[in-house]
């Protein structure tokens, strides 16, 4: 839709750009989150600035090693150009593990812990849903709909649309949820990540560029079912009464 923006003799990528920007503004929502929930910021800003740094590096070493061949001879192309090469699930699971393993390291509280880091965690999907309808290869299907949009000469869903208007009510929820005052740890980020998920089941239908299985399932509506299933039996957990405590004999 908009891939570059012409600045002068300069050209901006405006993927790259909305990401940084979007990077920038979940730090900064996760830094607010933890002062509103009464965790230490500095800690809860360190530990998701450690998944960030480590998913970038996790993804770009896991691209390299898929495509070894392409780097063997020109050891200098694993560093540059930086702008292309990330492997997703590459960068998903190395920042998992660089965010698990830094808060462990610091016994940060799992749950309240989470609910802080879930705003920011929105925000990066949202502007990663944006960066892919400014720059991105993703595109819905056909459409008649009238809030359609001309993609390569035809009418389309707005997939990345649908995916920015999930995110913005998963974050209402997660607000909606910290405003209860008998809300326990971790009921806002499995109610929001759960609210997430069945947007995404929805919206990944739609998509033209969805990936798919052998066998032609959409694996991002497996993986957002089964994260969904997850969070909605987390929550029962969460709000079973707790039991009477017996007094001994």
């Amino acid at each position: 839709m908009l891939p570059v923006i012409p600045i002068g003799p300069a050209i901006l990528p405006t993927g790259p750009i909305t990401l940084i920007l979007g990077i920038w503004l979940s730090l900064s929502l996760v830094e607010r989150s933890a002062r509103w929930l009464s965790l230490d910021s500095v800690t809860t800003y360190s530990l998701a600035s450690t998944g960030i740094i480590a998913g970038i590096v996790g993804a770009r070493l896991t691209f390299v090693f898929l495509h070894w061949s392409a780097y063997s001879s020109n050891l200098i192309g694993i560093i540059w150009p930086i702008n292309v090469g990330f492997n997703l699930w590459g960068g998903i699971i190395f920042g998992l593990l660089g965010a698990i393993f830094y808060g462990r390291a610091r016994q940060v509280p799992v749950a309240s812990t989470l609910d802080a880091l879930a705003p920011g965690l929105l925000v990066g999907l949202l502007f990663f849903s944006l960066s892919d309808f400014l720059a991105g290869p993703g595109y819905g299907e056909n459409t008649t709909l009238p809030w359609g949009i001309s993609q390569f000469g035809l009418r389309r869903h707005p997939v990345q649309l649908y995916e920015i208007a999930i995110s913005l009510g998963a974050l209402a929820v997660w607000f909606w949820q910290q405003r209860r005052v008998d809300v326990k740890p971790g009921q806002p980020v499995l109610s929001s990540l759960a609210v997430y998920s069945a947007g995404i089941i929805i919206a990944d239908s739609f998509r033209a560029t969805a990936w798919l299985t052998s066998n032609g399932f959409h694996i991002v509506q497996i993986i957002a079912l089964l994260a969904g299933l997850t969070c909605l039996v987390l929550l029962a957990r969460l709000s079973e009464p707790a039991e009477a405590q017996t007094p001994p004999d």
